[in-house]
């Protein structure tokens, strides 16, 4: 439940058009913030439409681009495959998404767009993302896929060969496009021929990839091979696995929300497998005792809270982001995983006190953000 908002004010408010998939709750959050605001309803404007080149934008529009994800044709136009469960085809999907925001933003042109296909464009590929943060100075995971010389991985014997050279017994290996955990593999070495992937990828007979539910270990060098083989034509990011603090015997990380330049929202995310997305068996954790071990080990929860809004700020076009909070063993450092630009569905989850989002979940904090840039921008504008 969020806290009503009003618009307030005089002059002209705001009126939001969402790129989205109707039926979607994403879509449903947005529209029922915008509500509460006291706002005229938001209008939908369809991924599908967007696609088919049919989406018209009108003037003096806001317009929110939210996920395409969680339908099964704008899955199939994006990735180009019929069962939206399969992991192949994120290069294509990836193509064919940042076109769609080019052309939103191309067709939206007396509108404003809150999300630019500049940044979004980096903000899906890891490998982009990666590189841009470090060379910002905002900590990450060493990785020798980020960088400007870094050549691209062609299959699991780069990826075995790369482990050697840069004495990483343990990393991660993700699509360089994929989301939501998809064709992610936490992999561990122990000399020649001894391998052990933790993934939630299903590999069938036919050698097809395909998303799971339930996270299971490889155990044999030849299928974590052949996994990664399969992978590796739409582009893979390799970055070191670092151990995460626990929380209650379990692994934990945290995913920030920042709206505007400032964090808003944070949730803890606790598991007993190397993944700790909510859809993969994850729980939320206590935020209060993460705090408190942080200030116990004598670390500052305001420099972790800081480093988040560093790192949204390399997307100024950006206006809201989820950013992957990695915390050390011992609480007391942290490094960026990843910065999402669909991170905000945290349903039931208020803003941080101090944050100026207390009351509010995340889209209801979003909205009240465009309102106070409204009235500021109104306040500043001579008569």
């Amino acid at each position: 439940m969020s806290r009503s908002v009003s618009s307030g004010g005089d002059g002209p408010v705001p009126r939001f058009a969402v790129v989205g998939n109707p039926d979607n709750r994403r879509v449903a959050f947005f529209e029922e913030a915008v509500r509460s605001a006291g706002l005229p309803p938001a209008r939908v404007v369809p991924w599908l439409q967007v696609l088919r080149g049919e989406a018209v934008f009108e003037a003096g529009e806001t317009v929110r681009i939210d996920s395409p994800g969680e339908d099964a044709e704008v899955e199939r136009l994006l990735r180009g495959v019929d069962d939206p469960t399969r992991v192949e085809g994120s290069a294509r999907w990836y193509a064919r998404f940042t076109a769609a925001v080019e052309a939103v933003a191309a067709s939206a042109a007396g509108a404003e767009v809150l999300g630019s296909p500049g940044d979004i464009g980096v903000l899906f590929d890891k490998r982009l993302c990666h590189g841009l943060l470090d060379r910002a100075g905002v900590p990450v995971p060493a990785s020798p896929t980020s960088g400007p010389e870094a050549a691209p991985v062609r299959g699991w014997s780069d990826v075995r060969e790369s482990l050697r050279e840069h004495r990483m017994p343990r990393v991660f290996v993700k699509l360089a496009h994929g989301s939501s955990a998809s064709g992610v593999l936490a992999v561990e070495t122990a000399g020649p021929g001894r391998v052990r992937a933790t993934t939630s990828v299903e590999r069938d007979a036919s050698g097809r990839l395909f998303n799971s539910l339930r996270v299971r270990r490889y155990t044999s060098e030849a299928e974590v091979g052949a996994i990664v083989d399969a992978l590796a034509p739409d582009g893979l990011h390799i970055e070191r696995w670092l151990p995460k603090a626990s929380q209650r015997g379990r692994a934990a990380d945290l995913r920030i929300v920042v709206v505007g330049g400032r964090a808003t929202h944070a949730v803890v995310r606790t598991s007993t497998s190397p993944m700790t997305n909510l859809h993969l068996g994850g729980a939320r954790g206590d935020l209060d005792e993460v705090r408190a071990a942080v200030t116990a080990a004598g670390g500052s929860w305001r420099e972790a809270l800081a480093m988040c809004e560093r790192a949204a700020a390399r997307f100024p076009g950006t206006p809201c982001v989820g950013v992957d909070l990695l915390p050390t063993a011992g609480w007391r450092r942290f490094a960026v995983g990843e910065v999402n630009a669909f991170g905000d569905l945290l349903p039931g989850l208020t803003g941080l006190p101090g944050s100026g989002a207390e009351g509010l979940d995340t889209y209801a904090a979003q909205v009240a953000a465009v309102l106070d840039r409204a009235r500021n921008h109104r306040a500043v504008t001579p008569s």
